[in-house]
């Protein structure tokens, strides 16, 4: 099995589940897709079989037996290994240590706000806040019943960190508006082209 397999997003996220509890590649999977939308989107039913065929094949999970629910197929179920756990352990903790700069579709957009023009950018920039002022809505509901249940804040804590990081996009995308509205963000003149004399 290619190492670069072993390197995949989803390696620590599902020696995480495991960690939780045995399963099988189906219950990992539906565990994974709703599990928000960072891992959602990069959790397909090939990508997911691959990295436990991957991770069983180095060791750091193994095959319990099969078990059977209902008419459907016989499916395997999978345990985290004590060199899995460490594996679980080592990564998370480089991570954690690591503020490595994670680059983004809408940081690549932002990149090049200019091409839109001031009246352009006010206007997808609202556009985004209102979208995003209903996600941190719905996603702060969702903390504050979970936590209201009793669920523990540490099970919750990646949720905290993601609407902590949504709030302060909101703010920054409101007062960037404000800047453009108010005309205090300098807009450079488009480029013209030279005129036959300057090229001359």
């Amino acid at each position: 099995m290619p190492r670069r397999a072993l390197d995949h997003p989803l390696v620590p996220d599902v020696l995480g589940l495991l960690l939780e509890g045995d399963a099988h590649p189906h219950h990992l999977l539906a565990a994974l897709q709703a599990g928000g939308e960072a891992r959602a989107s990069v959790a397909h039913r090939g990508t997911v079989y691959n990295t436990v065929t991957a991770l069983a094949a180095a060791g750091l999970i193994a095959p319990l037996g099969r078990e059977r629910e209902g008419n459907r197929p016989e499916r395997t179920v999978y345990t985290l290994t004590p060199e899995g756990r460490a594996e679980l352990v080592r990564r998370i903790d480089a991570q954690i240590r690591d503020p490595r700069r994670e680059f983004s579709r809408f940081l690549g957009a932002v990149a090049h706000l200019g091409a839109l023009g001031p009246r352009g950018a006010a206007s997808a920039l609202t556009e985004r806040a209102a979208r995003l002022e209903a996600r941190i809505d719905e996603d702060g509901k969702r903390l504050a019943a979970a936590l209201a249940q009793g669920v523990p804040r540490l099970f919750v804590i990646e949720a905290e960190y993601a609407l902590t990081l949504a709030r302060a996009e909101h703010d920054w995308l409101r007062g960037l508006v404000e800047e453009i509205s108010g005309g205090t963000l300098v807009w450079p003149a488009p480029a013209t082209a030279p005129t036959p004399e300057e090229s001359a």
